[in-house]
């Protein structure tokens, strides 16, 4: 009898399966609009202007998670501006831990956000639209299948120099460091210039490689920026503020401090610094 019940409950609730299909996408639709209203609400989001001009334009831009997560100081915001009638590629330069990476994955999210129909964390925010968001961001391998880091970012970046239009926006963080600094070096400055020229697409473009500076001091597409920081003695002090210009540092060695290398081996690698640049 529970068995014969439970056929005609299914039987009949089949029957209006369209019903439910149909509630279902109604409620749904509701509850992710009232989430990113909410959210916009709670965080100070802003409605963003889309246009198909492309370029972006982001006033007091800031990283939707990372500022959530944030307890005792606050976010700082930056700016960007990007395409139409200014450059088309950012050269980003600075230390590690100083928010390059925080600054190309804020971009992309706004952008992301936007288009999807939600108000994004930024004090004004003009998005050109995007058909497309390509990364080569952070290290990973596969071993099993006889690749490298460094193969597995080769194939990255050809995936984007062969795959971006114009409309896309292309987020490039470090490229050429599994191998020697002169072979990166030469993949990076490359790599830089087909976007430029070929490519054409947005492009934010960080890099450890201060020789790429001159891209964005010669080339009419590019412009440098950096993440700033403020030495004080043996210490730095991290701004997470984007400026104009370039750097020549990377403060590498103050990294090490701050992650616990031994003293001995800090003072080494500074007196083998300072005689490497001597030369």
């Amino acid at each position: 009898l529970e068995q014969q019940l439970f056929d005609e409950l299914r039987s009949t609730l089949a029957s209006h399966g369209h019903r439910f299909k149909a509630m279902a996408d109604v409620v749904a639709t509701v509850d992710a609009l009232l989430s990113l209203a909410e959210l916009a609400e709670e965080r100070r989001y802003v409605r963003p202007r889309l246009t198909d001009r492309p370029m972006l334009n982001i006033v007091g831009g800031r990283h939707p998670v990372i500022e959530k997560l944030l307890t005792k100081d606050p976010f700082i915001e930056n700016d960007l501006i990007l395409g139409g009638d200014q450059a088309s590629m950012l050269i980003i330069t600075g230390p590690n831990m100083a928010g390059k990476s925080t600054y190309m994955r804020q971009t992309a999210l706004q952008v992301i956000l936007a288009q999807m129909g939600s108000f994004v964390p930024a004090q004004e925010a003009v998005i050109g639209i995007v058909d497309r968001v390509f990364t080569r961001i952070g290290a990973s391998d596969d071993l099993a299948g006889g690749r490298s880091t460094f193969m597995v970012e080769m194939e990255e970046i050809a995936d984007i120099l062969t795959q971006a239009t114009e409309r896309s926006l292309i987020l490039v963080d470090e490229i050429g460091r599994g191998t020697s600094t002169y072979d990166g070096v030469s993949i990076a400055w490359a790599t830089a210039e087909h976007l430029l020229d070929r490519v054409k697409a947005r492009a934010l473009f960080a890099t450890h490689y201060h020789e790429l500076v001159r891209l964005g001091e010669e080339r009419e597409g590019a412009r440098n920026v950096h993440v700033s920081v403020k030495e004080w003695g043996n210490r730095i002090i991290f701004l997470h503020k984007v400026r104009e210009g370039g750097t020549s540092k990377s403060y590498g060695v103050q990294v090490a401090r701050l992650a616990g290398v031994p003293e001995e081996v800090v003072s080494r690698a500074k007196t083998l610094l300072f005689a490497y640049e001597q030369q």
